[in-house]
């Protein structure tokens, strides 16, 4: 264990060095641009796909039992290797939420400047609902909560293939249940409350705010190119399946271990996309990457959302790559675009807080004049 930090350490002294460097040096070492349905990939991820570290993962042949335990070991290891550093003044408070079983372990973030109560992000890891940890979201959590000035509470879910469909959303949808029931104890407004996650961790947002619906679900949903319709084929998935971090193959795997028998036909959760009804869901912020897998079925759900009716702020970082808020200290692109993502939580919350606050104003008027 002591050998494995320090070789992050190291890695991660070396990745500075190396994104560091002139762009010219950057593109001869990195190749020639990459040109795919009409994007370019982002200079620093294909640098980083080619030092082979971080995107060129264990993606090949089945997941043994011995493999997913090293993967998950790793995935916590190297959770900070290339995200951004200095945000040890987020204050954090590891605790346990109450869960359908036992208890679901949870890490509350809180920045310096956040006020009491301010909005909460109750936030899903992503990993496929195979991998990922408090430990490998650290990173991700604090810098969202630095960026948008809220308080961030990510929950350790229940995984698969030990735990398949629906553990992981039945613990997802209970830890929103209890932040909604504590905010209180969580330095939290109840009427502030957003769901947000990647990958993964964004289809289990979703789910949560569409479970929930408007009377009881948050006020915003943020999902970073999330997970939506499982099973699936063709388009982005095998446009993008292979050389560019997450393939095809993998994602099927991921997919098969959460959902052994197939999306139940009598329960689509596990893919969103094929609700029948989307509306009453809370306004979204949606982020595909131009060179992602699962771009295509993102995008669907935008196109889905808004024919719902539903709020929708659409972005389609062109040149980033699947799990690109894990890459935000080697790509600058993909820290702009992460922080963007958590600048709209704020911004999603604050026009809640106004809509709740010019809500009330007309309620007291109607009683009033009653």
């Amino acid at each position: 264990m002591v050998r494995s930090r320090a070789r992050v350490r190291a890695l991660r002294m070396g990745f500075r060095v190396l994104f560091g460097l002139p762009r010219p040096v950057k593109r001869r070492l990195a190749g020639a641009p990459v040109r795919v349905d009409g994007q370019v990939l982002d200079l620093d991820l294909q640098l980083l796909n080619r030092a082979g570290q971080v995107l060129v993962s264990a993606n090949d042949g089945p997941i043994g039992e011995a493999t997913l335990a090293e993967q998950r070991r790793q995935a916590d290891l190297a959770a900070d290797l290339a995200n951004d550093s200095g945000l040890d003044d987020i204050h954090t408070r590891d605790l346990d939420l109450p869960g359908p079983d036992r208890p679901i372990a949870a890490r509350l973030y809180v920045p310096p400047a956040a006020p009491e109560p301010s909005g909460l992000l109750v936030y899903y890891h992503g990993g496929g609902f195979v991998l990922g940890s408090l430990a490998s979201t650290d990173p991700l959590c604090r810098l969202i909560a630095a960026q948008s000035g809220l308080r961030v509470l990510s929950v350790d879910y229940r995984l698969a293939p030990e735990h398949p469909y629906p553990a992981g959303l039945e613990d997802a949808i209970a830890a929103f249940r209890c932040a909604r029931s504590q905010a209180a104890s969580l330095g939290a407004d109840p009427e502030l409350l957003a769901v947000g996650g990647d990958s993964a961790g964004g289809n289990l947002a979703l789910v949560v705010a569409h479970q929930e619906g408007a009377t009881e679900g948050p006020a915003f949903v943020l999902a970073l190119y999330p997970v939506t319709d499982a099973e699936r084929g063709g388009g982005s998935r095998e446009l993008f399946g292979t050389g560019f971090g997450l393939t095809a193959e993998f994602l099927a795997q991921l997919e098969r271990l959460y959902l052994p028998n197939g999306v139940p036909s009598d329960d689509v959760r596990g893919a969103i996309l094929r609700a029948e009804d989307l509306s009453g869901m809370p306004p979204v912020y949606l982020a595909t990457a131009g060179f992602d897998p699962l771009r295509d079925e993102g995008e669907e759900l935008v196109d889905r959302l808004r024919a719902s009716g539903v709020p929708v702020v659409a972005r389609r970082f062109a040149g980033l790559v699947h799990g690109y808020a894990s890459f935000t200290a080697a790509s600058a692109a993909a820290r702009d675009a992460t922080l963007d993502a958590a600048s709209a939580v704020r911004t999603g919350l604050v026009l809640a807080r106004t809509a709740n606050q010019v809500g009330r104003r007309s309620t007291e008027r109607g009683t009033r004049l009653f």
